[in-house]
């Protein structure tokens, strides 16, 4: 049994402080727009929808006590629907599109919404507390923060400041251009108000104007917290590394933004019958551990077990979307695998357009599939580093 997207929305990125287009927003608010115009565009009979699986990385707050049900609640679905939020941090969103469609090949479920959310303005990352830096035995040696492993990885393969800005410059070219020629028009759902206002309607976080003498003058974002508490831990694991040079900043790592983005996955035969047309096959979903030091090395293998699993390879591949945490986690994949910057992150990534980190892996899975219908393509490939060392990848084939 195949597991279909028959649609795939998301709500623009809003600059993720108080200042941001989304930040008056409640994340409830975020998915249930999101909800209803899933109803409205597929004339979706809900009551033959079973689930949500919704990532939310933070849950704490607002985005607490299992948001997805209080958004399938406030929705109007009905009282029939179950829902659950997980966080698998930075995967979280892909993580909820895979166990939908695991479910969904298993026979265990035929109709499933899943997707992930994340209002950064209203709750802030972090405010949950988090075990890293609670309990001792992982507070020491075990984990450093996530900026220092992306220098780490810079520092031991060789990738320069120059290299990472110059990607950075060409994610923020490219999700520019994207904008204004409407290609991620198709699956933004504009944020309104009960009275209609306008939230937002396009991502906010986009900076046209960004070039090289610019993202050359900013500062090193990681350098005086890892030389004051966490290089020496990295240097002691990775000796063959002489000194952590820090290259990532806030120019070329991933902005802090909201947002929400949702999957309607289900079977053939339900299909059928609400009459919907299927526009991809969710063909293989994956995820690895990987060392918590160097965490964000986790998307080459990731994408070479669900490749391997698959029965694929790299070449088979038309387009990859790989999250840009920082520039230097694409970069590596790029390297690891030999894929070509011309089919990785086409219309841009999370440096340029935000990183809603329980809604990112949905949200770019989304764009990948538009980007195989625009291009009239086959297959994609979605893939995110991971907090604590994990890496996810999954693999869409148009129908």
């Amino acid at each position: 049994m195949e597991a279909y997207i028959y649609d795939s929305i998301r709500t623009p990125r809003g600059i993720g402080k108080k200042n941001g287009a989304l930040a008056q927003v409640s994340p409830v608010q975020l998915v249930t727009t999101l909800l209803k115009a899933l109803k409205e565009r597929n004339n979706l009979d809900t009551s033959l929808v079973e689930d949500v699986v919704l990532g939310c990385v933070t849950q704490a707050g607002e985005q607490g006590g299992n948001i997805a049900k209080v958004a399938a609640q406030c929705a109007g679905y009905g009282d029939h629907l179950a829902a659950v939020s997980l966080n698998r941090y930075c995967a979280s969103g892909l993580e909820a599109v895979n166990q939908a469609a695991a479910r969904v090949r298993s026979g265990w479920s035929d109709l499933i919404i899943a997707g992930g959310v994340e209002s950064m303005s209203r709750v802030p990352m972090g405010i949950d507390g988090t075990a890293w830096v609670m309990e001792p035995d992982a507070a020491f040696g075990k984990f450093v923060p996530q900026g220092i492993s992306a220098d780490l990885i810079a520092s031991k393969y060789g990738y320069t400041r120059a290299d990472v800005d110059q990607f950075a410059l060409t994610s923020q070219q490219r999700a520019t251009q994207a904008r204004a020629n409407g290609y991620f028009d198709k699956s933004i759902i504009p944020v309104h108000d009960v009275n209609g206002f306008l939230h937002l309607g396009q991502d906010e976080y986009i900076r046209p104007n960004t070039t090289l003498e610019a993202l050359a003058g900013l500062k090193p974002s990681f350098k005086q917290m890892g030389e004051m508490l966490f290089d020496q831990t990295a240097l002691d694991k990775y000796v063959e590394v002489e000194r952590i040079n820090h290259v990532h900043h806030a120019g070329n790592s991933s902005g802090l933004v909201d947002g929400a983005g949702v999957m309607l996955i289900g079977s053939k035969e339900i299909g059928e019958q609400l009459g919907l047309k299927p526009r991809a096959i969710i063909k293989m979903g994956t995820i690895i551990g990987s060392e918590p030091l160097i965490m964000l090395e986790g998307p080459t293998p990731a994408t070479k077990k669900a490749l391997k699993k698959a029965g694929m390879k790299a070449t088979d591949i038309d387009l990859f979307e790989v999250n840009e945490a920082f520039a230097v986690v694409p970069m590596r994949l790029m390297e690891n695998l030999k894929v070509d910057h011309s089919i990785v992150n086409v219309n841009g990534g999370a440096i340029a357009m935000g990183h809603p980190l329980g809604a990112t892996g949905c949200m770019i899975l989304g764009t990948a599939l538009d980007e195989l219908e625009r291009r009239d393509k086959s297959t994609a490939l979605a893939t995110l580093c991971v907090g604590g060392g994990m890496g996810i990848a999954t693999i869409i084939e148009r129908v």
